[in-house]
């Protein structure tokens, strides 16, 4: 990156950056800046005739300041154009007559660190130039993904024995690159990615960004395509954009009916009257929804209020669903659920509270730690909810630290049932959902899947109790999903964890998932390491009271 003085920026120019709030200044900030200040300077440096109109400034800080602090950090600098582009793109999203704007271009990855992004001139050693690249980088460099996939490229040249001089580079064949921009909607990255995997093509690098203001920027690149047919590429994704424009579940407030139909057997009740429910003070807060501490009849409880402006179609479809799994879900290690209004105007589930907060928490935010004895008990007491799920054909479909929570005498609880489903009765499921740090490889590829994803997700999820750490932390959570299906990536167990725990970690990361155990068998082989950690506990405590003993002797001799 060349190098930028700060001070080269008026002091009016860093204040429009960074808004009211003065008091962020820091040194992802201060990248930021130095980014911002280098693109503007190439922009002028090549001409560029947009970079040429008065207030140019001002809306490239403004493109800046709409996006994560991660864009300005990944952008490609020495492409100072494809900023210009993500803009533009921006800028059309805001009129919803033109639907997702696209572009799609080719791209090369290099594989090697040591190159010259402005003339794309790539060196073997010192004074050797190999081949210049007839297309320019991905927008956001060569990430190790990336990076990857060229030296498999090039090993594959080698082994094949051609020498031509095309074979030799250090850049593999083409890939497209497809941005993407639009309103940024609830399963938007489901939607585009399932579409992208309908038209053929392999995800390999994926940049996902939301704006301040709800839009969002979504940039893959790809191959599964011939590299000459850019612009048949481009038609077969707006072919299938326009079918996703006609999908119903639209941002609607409008109902037709007064209350969502859950079905029921007529042996219980459920529904609560509002007016028996009151408000404590808010626990957390999302997009499309609020939770609350209050009370219900003078009984403490939390409760789940989605925000009526957001409500969709989808998401009246998971609140029935949730509900309706709820309902006849009692076990100790699952929390409890109370009952719900269905009122599309005041959709709320309230459930027990669990005062304890959830695991995540815990984890990452207030950086506890779980020594060996306790981390079995969380892992038996969530083994337990998942096994009486299972064992009533419920599939989670989203178990994370984040979805565990804990009551006031430490019992962890199995919580949010907003994606679950009833297996169906084939015994597979295909839709994606989940978060994809915690997701099994079958899921995120769009594949049949059974209960046996869960199994998967529990496997991070004991991960993350054992070491406190953000599965795939210095990955974003699409470039984690990619390396879970296309490299096997794994989290990295920690060699002093004890050998049956990291037996049980590889048997639930398995990519075949008739591989892995099921969760009654996981509470056994969970118990069987209790007794062993219990016994040695046991000999330790002994020898040191051993050890004790025959020094209170050495000392009264």
């Amino acid at each position: 990156m060349v190098t930028v003085n700060n001070e080269s920026l008026s002091t009016e120019s860093s204040r429009r950056f960074t808004g009211v709030n003065n008091n962020n200044i820091n040194n992802n900030w201060h990248q930021k800046l130095e980014v911002y200040n280098e693109i503007l300077q190439r922009l002028k440096d090549s001409g560029n005739d947009e970079a040429k109109l008065p207030g140019f400034e001002d809306e490239l800080l403004a493109h800046f300041n709409r996006l994560p602090n991660r864009y300005a950090l990944d952008v490609n600098v020495g492409s100072a154009e494809d900023v210009l582009m993500h803009k533009r793109l921006l800028s059309l999203a805001h009129d919803p007559a033109n639907g997702p704007a696209l572009d799609v271009r080719l791209v090369q990855v290099c594989s090697v660190t040591e190159n010259n992004s402005d003339d794309l001139v790539n060196y073997s050693s010192p004074g050797q130039q190999i081949s210049q690249s007839i297309h320019p980088p991905p927008a956001f460099g060569s990430s190790p993904n990336l990076e990857a996939l060229a030296l498999e490229a090039n090993e594959l040249s080698a082994s094949s024995g051609n020498n031509s001089f095309n074979t030799n580079t250090n850049f593999p064949r083409p890939l497209h690159e497809i941005t993407f921009s639009s309103d940024d909607k609830p399963k938007l990255l489901n939607q585009l990615t399932c579409l992208l995997a309908e038209v053929g093509l392999n995800i390999q690098e994926a940049h996902i960004f939301s704006t301040v203001d709800h839009y969002s920027l979504d940039v893959f690149v790809v191959d599964g395509w011939p590299h000459e047919e850019t612009e048949e590429l481009r038609d077969a994704i707006e072919r299938k954009l326009k079918k996703l424009e006609t999908l119903p579940d639209q941002r609607s407030s409008s109902f037709v009916f007064n209350h969502l139909h859950i079905p029921n057997d007529g042996t219980d009740e459920w529904e609560i009257d509002p007016k028996f429910l009151t408000l404590d003070h808010k626990v957390a807060s999302g997009s499309f929804g609020d939770l609350y501490k209050g009370t219900y009849r003078s009984q403490e409880v939390a409760i789940k209020m989605l925000k009526a402006e957001h409500i969709t179609t989808t998401m009246q479809q998971e609140f029935a669903q949730e509900v309706y799994i709820m309902r006849k879900i009692r076990h100790k290690n699952v929390v409890q659920f109370i009952g719900a209004c269905t009122d599309p105007s005041n959709l709320c589930i309230v459930t027990e509270f669990m005062s304890g907060g959830s695991v995540y928490d815990y984890l990452h935010k207030q950086k506890g730690t779980f020594k060996l004895p306790i981390l079995l008990k969380v892992a038996i007491d969530i083994s337990r909810g998942m096994n009486y799920l299972h064992q009533n054909n419920i599939i989670h479909r989203d178990l994370k630290a984040a979805n565990l929570l804990m009551d006031e005498n430490d019992v962890i609880k199995v919580a949010d049932f907003g994606v679950a489903r009833v297996k169906a009765q084939t015994g597979v499921m295909t839709a994606e959902t989940g978060t994809y740090r915690w997701m099994a490889p079958e899921v995120i590829e769009h594949k049949p899947y059974d209960l046996k994803a869960d199994v998967f997700s529990f496997g991070v999820v004991l991960w993350e109790l054992l070491t406190g750490k953000l599965p795939y932390e210095y990955l974003t959570p699409v470039q984690a999903a990619i390396g879970v299906v296309q490299k096997g990536l794994r989290p990295t167990i920690p060699k002093n964890t004890q050998p049956k725990l990291a037996e049980l970690l590889g048997r639930c990361w398995q990519k075949d998932p008739s591989l892995r155990p099921n969760f009654s068998e996981i509470i056994d082989i969970l118990k069987r390491i209790t007794t062993e950690v219990e016994i040695m506990e046991e000999k330790r405590a002994e020898k040191g009271s051993n050890r004790f003993l025959s020094l209170l002797k050495r000392g009264h001799h």
